[in-house]
């Protein structure tokens, strides 16, 4: 009984703690990221003062992106999660503190002059290097510095999403494939909902799409079949991107110029782009999101071409690899959703639930991510999508394999029994190989086609 007695006051103890550490990171988090939010919204107010089109500052913006991140943070380079999962993993947590302004302003450049990347990465950047920070100050051991960087990250994506209990599950569960780390589930939980509460009293007006269509969705074996197939499709549409961040970076890489004149040229090539394909693919696009996801098949088509999730990939790719700063989640939800978009099309109806499901299912593909993404399509969308939503996730993740925009999660599954896999190495590094059992059956099959060959053989003769 004493045992017990004691057991239940250490569990308390250590509640109580986390509770209110995770509550004072939420809040303080919440505060930096209504600043980061409303200084996006300025700068894209301020275009219309320009005397042209804003894009064409793009070639500018991601040279001074470059100098800034060289010059005063390396570690802010890029979309920023990946990073922040780096220092989780092989840091204890540690994120050098230039980095919180450094992200903040080069973010806020890049979104300002058209770069196509999201708002996310950076905030959930900012989120742990602000944790970081207070673990630093408050001289807290390196594990609690770990839990509280991981709150962090929970924190920034609930505050920039709007969404606090995906957004908190989303910050864990990028971290390691599959795996939830449940001894930080509690704070990762308080800290997102502080920072998403603290961001809403504060004047921050999130999104959210009442698709009142997904009322009227039957639950019917044709629609069924069909969500199948498109978790199918948005796994390779998942593939597919994923693998265009990873050459774009490594082939704009092996250009051996001056990082400022590739920069200068990445942009460019985006611009004159834009001649040809419209400049929908510049930014954010939430309007172009806000337009699909409200279609309706008895009102009129919008004009969203059919190539709309390559064209995006390619301008992300391009803009992250050439120096510009800024998230992949926003741009994922583009891809995702105009993928869906035309997958609705080619069905023929229901345009608007498909585009939602490309949305979520899209991240979670490409993020690994497939319950944080189904939590999201309840929050996002409503209830009534939940059942379709976790089966077009799930099938997703698993199509799209052991792959990632973010390079640095951890392997802790397979998804197939078919594959040999080395758990504990992050998915850069990872080789995965048939396993015997596979390579078994496919020297059986092979043996069984020789004897048909055969079979066939003789009976020619």
């Amino acid at each position: 009984m004493k045992k017990h007695i004691i057991e239940q006051l250490i569990i308390f103890f250590s509640v109580t703690k986390w509770v209110l550490l995770s509550s004072f990171i939420g809040v303080t988090i919440g505060f930096v990221i209504t600043f980061f939010l409303n200084s996006i919204h300025a700068a894209e107010n301020s275009r219309s003062l320009l005397p042209f089109h804003y894009y064409y500052l793009l070639p500018f913006a991601l040279m001074l992106s470059v100098f800034l991140v060289k010059k005063f943070a390396p570690n802010a380079k890029g979309h920023g999660t990946e990073k922040v999962i780096e220092a989780v993993h092989k840091k204890d947590g540690k994120i050098e503190v230039a980095v919180i302004p450094v992200k903040l302003v080069a973010t806020i450049l890049t979104l300002f002059a058209g770069g196509s990347a999201g708002k996310e990465g950076p905030g959930a950047q900012i989120g742990a290097g602000s944790a970081s920070l207070i673990s630093d100050i408050f001289k807290f051991s390196k594990a609690d510095r770990k839990k509280l960087v991981i709150c962090g990250i929970s924190a920034g994506f609930a505050s920039v999403f709007g969404t606090p209990i995906s957004g908190a599950i989303f910050g864990i569960e990028v971290l390691i494939v599959g795996i939830i780390m449940y001894d930080v589930l509690l704070p990762s939980f308080i800290s997102g909902f502080a920072a998403y509460t603290t961001a809403k009293i504060l004047g921050v007006n999130y999104t959210y799409f009442n698709l009142h269509f997904a009322q009227t969705i039957p639950i019917e074996i044709t629609l069924i079949f069909q969500v199948i197939i498109a978790g199918l499709f948005f796994g390779i549409v998942s593939d597919f991107l994923v693998t265009a961040f990873k050459k774009s970076d490594y082939y704009i890489k092996r250009i051996d110029i001056n990082l400022y004149l590739k920069a200068f040229l990445g942009g460019l090539i985006l611009v004159i782009l834009s001649f040809f394909v419209g400049d929908r693919y510049f930014g954010l696009g939430l309007d172009t999101i806000s337009d699909i996801l409200y279609s309706d098949p008895s009102v009129s088509g919008i004009d969203v071409p059919w190539y709309s999730f390559i064209m995006k990939t390619i301008f992300t790719s391009i803009t992250l690899s050439s120096g510009g700063s800024g998230g992949v989640i926003t741009p994922i939800f583009y891809i995702g959703a105009t993928s869906g978009h035309f997958l609705g099309t080619i069905f023929g109806d229901h345009l608007a639930l498909f585009a939602a499901l490309g949305f979520t299912s899209v991240l979670a593909g490409a993020a690994n991510a497939p319950i944080a993404a189904t939590i999201m399509a309840v929050e996002l969308f409503g209830v009534e999508i939940a059942h379709y939503a976790a089966i077009s996730a799930v099938i997703s993740f698993l199509i799209t394999g052991h792959r990632s925009v973010y390079a640095s999660q951890i392997l802790k599954m397979k998804k197939s029994d078919l594959l040999s896999i080395e758990f504990g190495k992050n998915l850069e590094h990872n080789e995965i190989n048939l396993s015997e059992k596979s390579k078994e059956k496919i020297v059986i099959m092979r043996r069984k086609l020789k004897n048909i060959r055969r079979r066939d053989n003789k009976e020619e003769d």
